[in-house]
């Protein structure tokens, strides 16, 4: 007997070659079968060629069955159109590698083990196929051809070693691979051509010979969670593709949300693009890359490069450690990054030239061989909350006619100058900051250059350098520069305003021959030299400025230097002027205060003492030789009280600042009335646990002050113990007056400040009580101008005051910052998830309340940290129970259920026993999920 009768799918043959009850070959038992039969085939090689023009099923029957081609040209199985195949643990051998061994021209194949050992698999017109588990080596030319309309899915695939490329796609294929392994191919890994769109789920592609992945013409592909590493190319190679859609552009997603298939462009999610020989990722032609949460490292060129045409779009991506310029652009391309890490780049963190845009948004760029970010040609980049340095060169270099837009850019660490502009280059910065670099900015280029709100800090040489060319300078710092901390070269004709100039070792500032700056409102404070220093035949306009303490003359002229200058006061000084031969000033309503020798004479309102505030002066001195500083406010005050009401909890606190408010006003009043001031202390003590606000009212608070019309800026300098004490002796003193000198016109917030005067301290080479004697007495000189805030423990806080009667007299009010309650803990942890476009369940809330009212409030209870981390843990509990999910709806995306809330640790005496059936409870109680009468979920320790 060669057939049998089978239940489910028809009548059942057999093949086994010398069975007298088996047919002896596959051909003849295919010639018996009918549409729907099954045939099983015993192990062995079956040296035939088979066409499938029915509804057929090959099943090997145990152990190794091969199909193998008898030779030449003919495919070992060819699947016809119409037909329905499944093979079931098959292997197929072709006649010659560079071959088909498998044609399927039509029809549905569903393959399951086995797979091809010689000559490739192709899917050609019609033909639709699904393939699990099964095995591809052996091929020439290309593993596997796939040109067809119809459907194809290999899962959990092997294909190896191909002589060629891995994976060739093209047509209209709709090709989707899933943890599918593409190793060791010659050519490409995978290449996709013409309209072809893949899908790639937790793939590997390792070790191609050229490319990983190569995309060419209008195809489209999508890559989710997939490897692609060790190639002798680019790990990903676009020289064209279809656009990205615009509607539901998945860069732009609220959400997150990745798609479920390839609708246009390169788009890969959560990818590792690693050992490349050339760039990671090449997009030229029109190519269109979306790059979320990915890594691409160790490659042999670039980490991405968009040239030409492409465009290239980067979030939450790290780069690291590549040979060439981390990310490059080039041609008309545009490049755009989010959150993105750039590190150890052996040449550029950043490289644009021709007319190429970048954008870089809330990301870092550091440890590069080269300058972090260049920019040549006539490129564009647009750099918003981007920290960059820590590089020999340059942290931004501009060159040609190339073009910047800075917000809140931070250089630090650079070997030469934090910002560099030449050629024909034009920037316009905001809140740019530099710290620890050779030069700060330099500016010699011959575009237009606006820099507004800039702080150059701890500058090597010069702070800021201007030569020729249009530029602007309002707002800003420069404190502690090496050499000069404003410097005019010559030609140059900037405007400067509203700069504070502090502790600069050389001048405040630098005039050139031939330049002609015009400067306004600028405060230069301790420079080691003159204030202001005008070169032989150097001029300018210099109106409204403010120099004291200079080690120098405050203002020198060079031989037939003309500058004007119109009321600047000078203060503290030896000398207000010093003049060479010819020097020709213009001199109006100049003034000096306690200057030994004075040219100018003294003011009705003299310059006070905390002119490093910036705020302007009225009135006459005091007794003790200050004057009031009442700058005007640049906030609305009840905006500041409503946002102060609007934070969580902290009820006694605002109750509290609100009364403060009330007496400034008060006081405001009475002086304004022409009656004596009570006695007003600023200074607060703020105590309570960690995470209860603390930081977050400081800085409300010199705002409000600073509407209020009591401090000039409102600005929050933040300090601890390192930023105060120094490590020798000598050091104290000086690092605790910069901090304080940084807090002029606003808000000095020492954190953990008890750690000034430890409970248990035995003295011995602690500096501490030098940082404390300091700021007391900087309190004391500069008592209008800064507002001292120490914060930390309540009872730490008390030995504190107590340590040292000046900081008792001065710290004679504590605001008590009280632990949050449940309720305020489950409303943050709904605020973050509204931020976060998240939304919870009401039974999230409840489930939230129980888990709060359960937490140990013990030393490692947080707050509002706390509730932060709960937040955190909830959505990384939601994205594991969502990703079970193979279609996840939008809702589903931004839910927040009971499920989510983390689990809570308690000790098992603190469980309550668990119900008997029968009501009782039982005295080996099992762990319950959550205590009884609550929400919360807990876990037995």
């Amino acid at each position: 007997m060669t057939t049998a009768e089978h239940p489910n799918s028809g009548t059942v043959h057999t093949v086994a070659a010398g069975h007298p009850a088996a047919h002896a070959t596959l051909g003849a038992a295919l010639h018996a079968a009918a549409p729907g039969d099954e045939i099983r085939i015993a192990p062995g090689t079956y040296e035939e060629a088979l066409r499938i023009d029915r509804d057929i099923v090959l099943r090997a029957d145990g152990g190794t069955v091969t199909l193998a081609a008898p030779g030449g040209t003919t495919p070992a199985l060819e699947v016809l159109p119409g037909a329905r195949l499944t093979l079931d643990g098959l292997t197929v051998r072709g006649g010659a590698a560079d071959r088909p061994a498998v044609l399927l021209s039509g029809g549905l194949t569903h393959w399951h083990g086995g797979g091809t050992d010689r000559g490739r698999l192709e899917v050609l017109r019609e033909a639709a196929l699904t393939m699990t588990g099964a095995r591809l080596t052996g091929a020439a030319l290309a593993g596997a051809l796939i040109r067809t309309v119809g459907a194809v899915r290999l899962t959990d695939c092997v294909l190896e070693g191909a002589q060629g490329t891995g994976v060739v796609v093209g047509g209209d294929s709709r090709l989707e691979l899933t943890g599918t392994r593409i190793k060791g191919a010659t050519g490409s890994g995978v290449r996709v051509r013409e309209d072809a769109h893949i899908v790639l789920r937790d793939c590997l592609i390792d070790g191609a010979g050229r490319s990983g992945l190569l995309f060419e013409d209008r195809s489209a592909a999508l890559l989710v969670d997939c490897r692609i590493r060790d190639c002798g190319g680019e790990a990903v190679r676009v020289l064209d593709s279809s656009p990205v859609p615009r509607d539901g552009d998945p860069y732009e997603a609220a959400d997150g949300r990745i798609p479920a298939q390839a609708d246009g462009g390169l788009l890969l999610y959560g990818c590792e693009l690693t050992g490349a020989g050339t760039d990671a990722l090449h997009v030229a032609g029109s190519g269109d890359a979306v790059l979320d949460g990915c890594v691409l490292r160790d490659g042999g060129g670039a980490g991405a490069t968009a040239g030409e045409r492409a465009r290239v779009r980067l979030a939450d991506t790290r780069i690291v450690r590549t040979t060439a310029a981390a990310l490059t652009a080039h041609g008309t391309a545009r490049l755009e990054a989010r959150g993105t890490t750039v590190r150890g780049s052996s040449a550029n963190g950043v490289l644009a030239t021709g007319s190429a845009t970048v954008s870089l948004t809330d990301s870092e760029v550091t440890d590069c061989r080269f300058s972090a970010l260049h920019a040549g040609g006539g490129a564009g980049l647009t750099l918003t909350r981007l920290r960059a340095g820590t590089t020999p060169e340059h942290g931004l270099h501009a060159v040609a006619d190339s073009r910047l837009t800075l917000t809140e850019v931070h250089l630090t660490d650079c070997g030469m100058s934090g910002l560099d502009l030449s050629g024909a280059a034009a920037a316009e910065a905001a809140e740019l900051s530099v710290v620890r670099c050779r030069n700060g900015v330099v500016a010699a280029s011959g575009g237009t250059v606006r820099l507004t709100g800039c702080t150059v800090t701890d500058a090597e040489r010069a702070g800021l350098t201007f030569g020729g060319g249009d530029a602007e300078l309002t707002g800003g710092r420069v404190l502690r520069a090496g050499t000069a901390g404003l410097v005019f070269q010559g030609g140059a004709t900037v405007r400067a305003a509203d700069v504070d100039i502090t502790e600069a070792a050389g001048s405040g500032m630098v005039v050139a021959a031939g330049a002609t700056p015009d400067v306004r409102a600028v405060r230069i404070v301790r420079p080691g030299k003159n204030g202001l220093i005008v070169d032989a035949k150097g001029a300018g306009t210099f109106e409204d400025c403010d120099i004291t303490g200079p080690g120098f003359p405050a203002v020198h002229l060079g031989e037939a230097a003309a500058p004007a200058l119109t009321r600047v006061r000078v203060q503290d000084a030896e000398a207000d002027l010093s003049t060479e031969d010819g020097a020709a000033p213009t001199v109006r309503d100049c003034v000096s205060w306690k200057v030994e020798d004075a040219q100018w004479p003294a003011p009705f309102a003299p310059v006070p003492a905390t002119a490093a505030s910036g705020a302007q002066t009225t009135g006459a001195p005091a007794g003790d030789g200050t004057t009031t500083t009442v700058p005007p406010a640049e906030e609305n005050l009840d905006d500041l009280l409503g946002e102060l009401h609007e934070l969580i909890g902290l009820d006694r606190v605002k109750q509290d600042v609100a009364s403060l408010v009330k007496l400034m006003r008060m006081v405001q009043r009475r002086e304004a009335a022409g009656l004596a001031a009570p006695p007003l202390s600023r200074h607060l003590v703020f105590a309570g646990n960690p995470g209860t606000g603390k930081t977050t009212v400081a800085r409300l608070y010199g705002r409000i002050l600073a509407a209020v019309g009591l401090l000039e800026k409102g600005h929050l300098v933040e300090a601890d113990r390192s930023a105060l004490v120094g490590e020798y002796v000598g050091h104290t003193g000086p690092k605790t007056q910069r901090v304080f000198m940084e807090a002029m016109g606003g808000v000095l917030f020492i954190d953990e400040a008890y750690s000034l005067a430890p409970a248990h301290a035995t003295g011995g080479n602690d500096f501490a009580q030098e940082a404390i004697a300091t700021l007391v007495k900087l309190m004391e000189d500069h008592r209008d101008a800064v507002v001292v805030i120490v914060a930390g423990y309540p009872v730490e806080m008390e030995h504190f005051i107590d340590s040292n009667p000046g900081l008792a007299s001065r710290f004679n009010r504590t605001l008590l910052f009280e632990d949050y309650g449940t309720q305020d803990l489950v409303q943050i942890v709904e605020q973050h998830a509204s931020a976060h476009q998240y939304e919870l369940t009401d039974a999230a809330r409840d489930t939230l309340v129980g888990y709060f009212d359960h937490v140990p409030r013990d030393g490692r209870f947080g707050n509002g940290r706390s509730a932060r981390q709960t937040f955190q843990a909830m959505t990384e509990r939601q994205a594991y129970r969502v990703a079970e999910n193979d279609a996840p709806s939008e809702a589903d995306l931004r839910t927040l259920s009971e499920l989510d809330v983390p689990e809570l640790e308690l000790p098992k005496q603190d469980l309550p026993p668990a119900e008997l059936p029968d009501g009782t409870a039982g005295a080996q109680a099992r762990p319950q999920p959550y205590p009884s009468g609550t929400g919360g979920p807990v876990q037995q320790a």
